[in-house]
């Protein structure tokens, strides 16, 4: 039975390309031809054979055209869902990761979706080599006709030459650019071993080390697109480094869907064969490459030689089996997702655990606070509270004394309370915010991956813009809230209810803002008034009216108005003189409680305010990065954890 060709159709082909520009379309073109079948590229031409040659035995049966399912991604598989997480990890990592990281992964996904539409019934295996390794003259002896060039001269393969033992792998060898005047059919005995290689398309590939500036570009572009690849080397070559670390090491991934052929075994002598295919497999070994052995998957290693037939039959069952199982497409792009996952493992995986801790929450919560001013605010308000108290329940003279102090030195409180901090105060407290914002930043990226801890930083420097003024603007607002009415007695008093608005305000005097200004420091309502202070009042001042009393009586018996007796007037006197400053440190010793209670409060609310402004303008877009990493995170762990080649 002689050898059928299609070099007639693959010059129709080529004369269609010409007329579309040169442009290889990488596509089936499914448009339903007159008599019922699909179209795959082909169509039109076979049905011109089929007319003229009706009685042709190699002409494709029916079922050969009908429409290619995708039968390598079944449902419930796990390819589709390794793809659909690796695309929705390449959509997620676009704005955070650089376009070159993510182009192997765009790559699988492309080639995953063209391979996809194409022939599932179908295994595209090329064959790949040294130069003189006797790959061609393999590539015939399978094919079972003189279909390669084979000689002396070196290179003697010019450009991959296919040959397809059914029909409908046009689409695939569009999709590898090779012409339709090199693609070939085989010599068929009908044997079972020639029924097995029914689906098989081989291409034979120029040499990998050839001296021709092309023929590596076209060995490198078919291997990234066929299904398998059977290596073939030769006992003077099978060592050499440029196969091992150009090609079998970088495809230590792609096992499974890997034959190495030890070819020209019938030039070694004796137990030599053996000897050479032994430190081959160590070699395998050593690049990485599983081998398939006992059973276990891996590649497939044996030694043959194509010149006398010895273990070429052995190859053809074993490329039977293979070619039957029609899952050498799947398990190609599984290991094609396996290597760009390896390569994108440094971009989402770090060593650590990544997060924001509620210790590192606090802690830069507590920075804001100093920075913001909030205990030298509760300070001032305790001061204040107290000073409000010694107002109210002071003797009247002393308080008359103090305003006019106050109005003598330069240094009042209103006036400090205006004044705006030194230079030096300034930096310090937007140093105090920076520093709060990177070490929160630096806590929340440890532990991340370059990319995503950079994006976590940016976050936190970008929100950390206006901080400052924005601390201050929010503890001039939180200050507005009065604290409450004072309830209750004695130690109780002052604990009022949040919320209430107050009349005049707090002024703690000398507190400087996040932002460096000194401001008012208004961090509550007008102190509270306990119960007892109306008392204390009262109590003040009837002992000043002891004290006016006392000294009019005195001074009506000396001028005569009242008859003499000094003692009774000067011990009521002396009773409002005493008792004034007995009420005025009762009432200092009675406030001490109440103000430190109030100053703790007014504290309290300053730092709940900064906590409140870092953790919208700071912590939550902080959060809201590393949501995003976990995100990618699982995606990648869905990628990875359901590989199949164990990689």
């Amino acid at each position: 039975m002689t050898a059928v060709t299609d070099q007639d159709h693959g010059q129709e082909q080529g004369e269609e390309q010409g007329e579309a520009g040169g442009v290889v379309v990488c596509q089936d073109r499914h448009v339903p031809a007159s008599d019922g079948r699909w179209d795959d590229g082909l169509i039109a031409r076979r049905a011109a054979v089929l007319a003229k040659e009706p009685e042709d035995a190699e002409a494709a049966p029916d079922d050969d055209a009908r429409p290619q399912v995708e039968a390598y991604v079944r449902a419930g598989g796990l390819l589709r869902p390794r793809l659909d997480a690796l695309r929705e990890l390449v959509g997620l990592s676009r704005a955070r990761l650089d376009a070159t990281m993510l182009a192997e992964a765009g790559r699988v996904l492309d080639e995953a979706a063209a391979r996809q539409r194409l022939s599932s019934r179908h295994t595209v295996v090329a064959i790949a080599g040294a130069s003189g390794s006797g790959k061609s003259m393999l590539f015939n002896s399978l094919a079972g006709a003189q279909i390669s060039e084979t000689g002396l001269r070196r290179p003697t393969t010019a450009a991959p030459l296919a040959c397809s033992w059914t029909d409908g792998a046009a689409g695939l060898l569009d999709r590898l650019a090779i012409p339709g005047r090199l693609r070939r059919r085989p010599q068929q005995g009908g044997t079972e071993a020639d029924e097995a290689l029914q689906g098989l398309v081989l291409v034979d590939l120029p040499d990998h080390d050839s001296a021709a500036a092309g023929h590596r570009e076209q060995v490198d572009r078919v291997l990234a697109l066929v299904d398998a690849v059977i290596w073939v080397v030769d006992p003077e070559k099978y060592a050499d480094a440029a196969l091992h670390e150009c090609y079998l090491r970088p495809l230590a991934g792609h096992a499974e869907v890997t034959f190495v052929v030890l070819n020209q075994v019938d030039r070694l002598p004796g137990d030599a064969a053996d000897q050479v295919l032994d430190d081959l497999r160590r070699l395998l070994d050593e690049d990485g490459m599983a081998l398939g052995e006992h059973g276990e998957p891996g590649a497939t290693v044996l030694s043959l030689s194509a010149l006398t037939g010895e273990g070429v039959g052995e190859l053809r069952e074993l490329l039977g089996r293979f070619v039957q199982e029609r899952t050498a497409a799947a398990r190609r792009l599984s290991a094609d997702v396996d290597a760009a996952a390896a390569k994108l493992r440094p971009e989402y995986v770090a060593e650590g655990r990544a997060g924001l801790g509620e210790r590192a929450r606090e802690e830069f919560a507590d920075r804001l606070g100093e920075a913001v001013g909030a205990a030298a605010a509760g300070q001032a308000a305790e001061r204040e509270w107290r000073r409000n108290a010694g107002r109210a329940c002071g003797t009247p003279w002393l308080r008359l004394w103090r305003w006019y102090e106050s109005t003598r030195r330069p240094g009042s409180p209103d006036r400090a309370a205006a004044m705006p901090a030194p230079p030096e105060e300034q930096l310090t407290s937007r140093q105090r915010v920076e520093q709060a914002v990177r070490t929160v930043a630096d806590a929340a990226a440890d532990g991340l991956p370059g990319p995503w801890a950079q994006a976590v930083r940016e976050a936190a420097v970008h929100g950390a813009t206006g901080l400052p003024e924005a601390l201050d603007e929010l503890a001039e607002k939180a200050g507005t809230v009065g604290y409450g009415r004072a309830r209750g007695a004695g130690d109780d008093a002052g604990r009022g209810t949040e919320g209430a608005v107050g009349g005049g305000g707090v002024v703690a005097t000398g507190v400087t803002g996040a932002s460096g200004v000194a401001h008012s420091g208004r961090v509550g309502g007008k102190p509270p008034r306990p119960a007892w202070w109306p008392a204390a009042v009262l109590a003040q001042a009837s002992m000043t009216l002891l004290q006016i009393f006392g000294g009019l009586w005195l001074v009506g018996q000396i001028i005569g108005v009242i008859e003499p007796g000094l003692l009774t007037p000067a011990l009521v006197m002396l009773a409002g003189v005493i008792g004034g400053p007995l009420v005025e440190w009762s009432c200092a010793a009675a406030a001490r409680g109440p103000a430190r209670r109030y100053g703790q409060e007014a504290e309290r609310r300053l730092r709940q305010a900064a906590a409140a402004v870092g953790r919208a303008r700071v912590l939550d877009p902080v959060a809201a990065e590393l949501v995003r990493y976990r995100e990618v995170r699982e995606r990648y762990v869905t990628v990875t954890k359901i590989s199949t080649t164990g990689r």
